[in-house]
């Protein structure tokens, strides 16, 4: 398939091929700082994409030589006003519950620093793989500033203590220790990070769309419930899937030892 790319003096940019939307965060000059509008820039996509069956999976990537620094603070300190940091802040996290929200998975593909809110995005991607050279911190308590919402993604990926100390000391680990806290799912060298994130990309594309996005919402909902509730949820939606044409498709073509043949995608 051809890929289509944006052009290129914009913020983010997005880049379409075999499936795969990848949004690539483009201020590196500015250590791709969720400014105002890349903040925009990547709701309104992220939208777009929400409704756009032919995606099955979006990549957030970076240019430059940090996935995301946070926070655009020259920004924020040209506007020292509290609406304004209230309005800042919920458009942050409204972005990063629409990444949940929408049924798509994302794989935050991230090399070098990804800091504060920019951790925070790796957090809030269903995925992640790092490059061997990657660090992660919530580094805003060295400013006088603790990482707050940061700290909701954060402590809903690793343990309750790993992410005290992370956002009480704002000290980086590397990408081998972020794998052994349960922020990225994969480590791999920078020249291969394309490679890998395109291979766990093709793995979730091979699946039915219909069970991934069902899946995706279910995980999400359930994982705030108490347990009984839960198994309750998750019953009632499994014998809903088992009603969908692509369940039926795929224990069929498991007993008729076949691949199965998805009709939605």
């Amino acid at each position: 398939m051809t890929a289509t790319v944006v052009a290129t003096m914009q913020p983010l940019l997005r880049t379409d091929a075999n499936g795969i939307a990848t949004l690539t965060l483009n201020r590196p000059n500015h250590y791709n700082a969720l400014s105002e509008e890349l903040l925009a820039a990547l709701q309104a996509t992220l939208e777009a994409i929400e409704e756009d069956a032919s995606v099955r999976v979006v990549v957030i990537a970076a240019n430059g030589p940090a996935f995301c620094a946070g926070h655009d603070l020259k920004q924020m300190r040209a506007n020292p006003r509290k609406d304004y940091y209230s309005s800042l802040f919920a458009m942050c996290s409204r972005f990063m519950m629409t990444a949940t929200r929408i049924p798509q998975p994302v794989i935050a593909r991230v090399h070098g620093l990804a800091t504060a809110a920019g951790c925070q995005l790796v957090a809030m991607c269903d995925l992640a793989v790092a490059a061997e050279g990657a660090k992660f911190a919530t580094s805003g308590i060295n400013y006088g500033l603790f990482c707050s919402t940061p700290s909701v993604a954060l402590s809903r990926n690793v343990s309750r203590k790993r992410a005290a100390e992370m956002l009480f000391t704002g000290e980086f680990i590397d990408a081998t220790t972020a794998k052994e806290y349960g922020l990225v799912n994969r480590v791999v060298p920078l020249g291969k990070l394309d490679d890998e994130v395109k291979a766990l990309a093709a793995s979730i594309i091979r699946k039915s769309a219909a069970a991934v996005a069902t899946g995706k919402r279910m995980f999400y909902k359930q994982i705030e419930m108490g347990m009984a509730d839960a198994y309750h949820y998750a019953a009632e939606v499994m014998a809903c899937n088992m009603m969908a044409a692509d369940a039926g498709e795929g224990i069929d073509a498991f007993i008729q030892k076949r691949k199965p043949e998805w009709k939605h995608r």
